[in-house]
């Protein structure tokens, strides 16, 4: 399996998250709220560091209201998705390769290193 190759289908579930039919078939969906924790962007990489070096770090505030949604995700290129997020995150580029290392199906839960 080339994890690097696009998906055959992408549905954005603005409330819920998104869902990926892979080339292979292999379905994937992961929350929204998973998605704007494990950004990878370099402010959210920073942020899950510095929760992991100390756990009573402060974490930023949102200037989002009501509950997180992704507003939008748009295809960047052959290999990546940019999302943005009713916070108004939308720095971070989901790789088809990030996004099968982040798979809720195929991650282990004790393991919170996903930077």
């Amino acid at each position: 399996m080339n994890r690097d190759l696009p998906p055959r289908h992408i549905e954005l579930r603005r409330s819920e998250g998104l869902a990926i039919v892979w080339t292979e078939g292999e379905e994937s969906f992961y929350p929204v709220a998973l998605l704007r924790r494990l950004s990878p962007s370099a402010d959210a990489r920073a942020v899950r560091e510095s929760l992991a070096a100390n756990p009573l770090t402060v974490l930023p505030s949102t200037s989002g209201s009501g509950p997180l949604r992704a507003e939008s995700a748009e295809m960047v290129g052959n290999y990546a998705l940019r999302i943005t997020f009713s916070d108004g995150h939308s720095t971070g580029l989901f790789s088809w390769r990030y996004l099968r290392e982040i798979d809720p199906k195929a991650v282990d839960p004790r393991r919170s290193d996903h930077s």
